[in-house]
């Protein structure tokens, strides 16, 4: 009766369990298997999609550029994420109004920011070049989607106030899990809010800054809709980045092995990102 009580749970598992085998399991193997088929060459099994990669001038920028981003946004969600929960956690009025306020970046989805921001940002008609213009600081509108030196950080721009709210959730719940008694304790002790924000805050957030950084890190490394509504990855690649370039192989140019083997690249990316995280997390339990 133990036994039979101990595998009681398997049946209610076992669906769930066979559709993600067959939604992910399925599509990931037969992208691996793809990935080592040569172009026009089925049913053989080669590293020259791989080769080609190393050897793809517009690889190597994509893969620079997807660097580039992940770097600055998960950056920038961390700083302005961190600022924007530290206030929410004081005595605020209105304190639920804000918080929704602060989060109304996070539910729109990415292909309705994108089409909004390219709107805002037109040289012509947009938005942004209007108060600028306006306001003095500028005396021509400023391509910003299509100039060289603007194009990549714009868009990360765009994709600071779409996803610094993720992080900011995240660490507004550490900080309201720190006990308050502590910063009273400190308070007596004569500590300035420089140093409980260095010796407690940061401290007690140590987990969930990690948490945020993961998930961030990977969310951006994925992110798609938002760069392919604003730019398509152009102008040339200067916006280029992993998932916009798999896409185009993939429905574009119909270079299904190729564009396999870019997102086994991309999976493997994700995967040596995630494991400083992991082991950090596992070192905190």
């Amino acid at each position: 009766m133990k036994i039979k009580d101990r595998y009681m749970w398997i049946p209610f598992v076992l669906p769930g369990v066979l559709l993600l085998v067959l939604v992910l399991g399925f599509p990931a193997v037969t992208s691996i298997l793809y990935s080592f088929e040569p172009e026009g060459d089925r049913g053989s099994y080669t590293l020259a999609n791989y080769i080609n990669l190393l050897q793809d001038p517009f690889f190597k920028t994509t893969f620079w550029n997807t660097g580039v981003f992940v770097f600055f946004s998960v950056a920038s969600h961390l700083v302005l994420g961190l600022a924007v929960a530290l206030v929410l956690n004081t005595a605020l009025p209105a304190k639920p109004l804000f918080r929704i306020i602060a989060l109304l970046p996070w539910v729109v989805p990415d292909v309705v920011a994108g089409i909004i921001w390219k709107w805002m940002y037109n040289p012509l008609y947009g938005a942004i070049n209007d108060l600028l213009l306006r306001t003095g600081l500028i005396h021509n509108p400023v391509e910003w989607l299509t100039k060289p030196q603007l194009a990549l950080f714009s868009v990360i721009l765009v994709n600071l106030w779409r996803g610094f709210p993720f992080v900011m959730l995240i660490l507004l719940a550490g900080l309201q899990s720190i006990p308050n008694y502590l910063y009273e304790a400190a308070a007596i002790d004569g500590a300035s809010a420089r140093q409980s924000f260095f010796h407690i805050t940061i401290p007690g957030l140590r987990k969930m800054l990690v948490v945020a950084l993961a998930l961030d890190t990977v969310w951006e490394v994925r992110r798609f809709g938002l760069i392919q509504a604003m730019t398509q990855g152009g102008p040339g690649v200067l916006t280029e980045v992993l998932s916009t370039y798999t896409y185009k192989q993939y429905f574009k140019f119909f270079r299904f092995e190729y564009a396999s083997a870019i997102s086994v690249v991309m999976t493997l990316v994700l995967l040596l990102v995630s494991l400083p995280y992991i082991w950090m997390i596992s070192q905190e339990e």
